[in-house]
């Protein structure tokens, strides 16, 4: 479904398209009863002509009438608002109409005042179309009051006043659904916006886990190959059902059935820390954490794992998990890039507090600038923020690069 079908189908409810289409004048044509009184008075002329030129007259005001009704309503009641001329003339053909019908009909032709003020109130935009409404009023009760013999009938009074009010409110409620309409689409093209940068966010963080794990074990069965082929062989083997488990996770991720555990992703990360040669301390309870924090920070681990195998050169590698935050620290060469880090999330959030700052966690020194604002840690940010947590970057007790998101609960 297309972002724009479900207005075409809330515009096709109010515009009867494509349905209603060819119906539509019924609905402006129900309303020509007030011409009934005017079309008898003329069909009783004696004169010929003066019945001819009535009755002709009317047929054309009505079907003018219903021209202007159609046209209004096709447009989903796209009024001419920008085109005033337009509309003059569309309004100013219907009095011409009406002028023609007052030899034939005489007082009775005032009944199409309730017509010309509707029109009126349809296609001028709205401060003349009231201006036009209550001259008509003005005028039916000038001529009750001043042209002797003459009364003008309560009905006519009100049909003016209701006929306008009712294109009135139809003009506010067609006005409140195009804005109903608008936000809708709004909504829905932020909601599409947001669905491709969550899946990008996970192809990142699934891909280059997995591919940086691949890599360290193809390099480990390259060196194995002479040395130990027994071993080489199962490295490769271990390659083969690693690939095939990332193109399933890309499956469930662009799905949207991706589902990542906490205990999952620290059985991955003490495997890819053993493959890269990295001495690995990992948490071996994990009951302490609440559940709906456990997919988070199983995001954390995997993220900052991936990060410790490619970027610190480290030799040791702790992972600490409690209730409340994890950690990921090593002795590796990426101590350095903390501040950096810390200031480009910062600045990617906007320069949120919750981003933290190295300054949090110890003092910054020299380091790669592979670690430096990657993509991972920009889109862990995003995760971390959402459930209003806070991530903090920085140097590690281990003299490395340390990883630190603290659950703040949920916003």
């Amino acid at each position: 479904m297309t972002s724009t079908e479900p207005i075409s189908r809330v515009s096709a409810a109010f515009t009867g398209q494509p349905r209603m289409a060819r119906f539509g004048w019924l609905f402006g044509g129900i309303w020509l009863f007030y011409l009934i009184d005017p079309a008898q008075v003329a069909w009783e002329q004696d004169n010929v002509a003066l019945r001819v030129l009535g009755i002709g007259a009317l047929s054309a005001f009505a079907l003018w009438y219903l021209a202007i009704f159609t046209f209004v309503r096709s447009t989903r009641f796209g009024l001419w608002e920008d085109e005033v001329r337009r509309s003059w003339i569309a309004v100013g053909g219907l009095v011409a109409l009406a002028a023609s019908t007052v030899p034939a009909c005489g007082a009775h032709a005032l009944s199409t005042l309730v017509y010309i003020g509707a029109a009126a109130m349809m296609v001028l935009p709205l401060r003349y179309g009231i201006a036009v409404a209550v001259g008509l009023l003005v005028l039916t009760l000038a001529l009750d009051a001043f042209v002797p013999g003459y009364s003008t009938g309560a009905g006519l009074i009100f049909g003016i006043v209701v006929s306008a009010l009712a294109i009135w409110g139809v003009r506010q409620m067609i006005a409140r659904n195009v804005e109903l309409m608008k936000a809708q689409e709004t909504v829905a093209q932020l909601a599409v916006a947001e669905e491709r940068a969550r899946t990008a966010r996970d192809l990142h963080d699934i891909l280059g886990h997995s591919l940086t794990v691949i890599t360290v074990k193809a390099e480990l069965a390259g060196r194995l190959i002479r040395a130990d082929p027994d071993q080489a062989e199962r490295e490769v083997a271990d390659l083969e059902r690693l690939s095939r488990e990332a193109l399933a996770d890309i499956r469930r991720t662009v799905s949207g059935f991706r589902a990542v555990t906490l205990a999952g992703e620290v059985v991955s990360a003490r495997a890819a820390l053993d493959a890269a040669g990295i001495d690995a301390q990992l948490p071996i309870a994990l009951d302490e954490v609440p559940g709906e924090r456990r997919e988070l920070f199983g995001w954390v681990v995997r993220e900052g794992v991936t990060n410790v195998i490619r970027h610190a050169a480290a030799r040791r590698c702790v992972v600490t998990v409690t209730r409340e935050r994890v950690e990921i620290a090593d002795d590796g060469r990426g101590a350095a890039a903390a501040a950096t880090v810390s200031a480009a999330g910062s600045a990617a959030s906007g320069g949120s507090a919750a981003s933290g700052s190295s300054a949090a966690v110890g003092a910054p020194a020299a380091g790669p600038p592979a670690a430096v604002g990657g993509n991972g840690l920009v889109g862990l940010r995003e995760r971390v923020e959402a459930v209003g947590g806070t991530l903090t970057v920085g140097r590690s007790s281990l003299g490395g690069f340390l990883l630190r998101v603290t659950w703040n609960g949920v916003k």
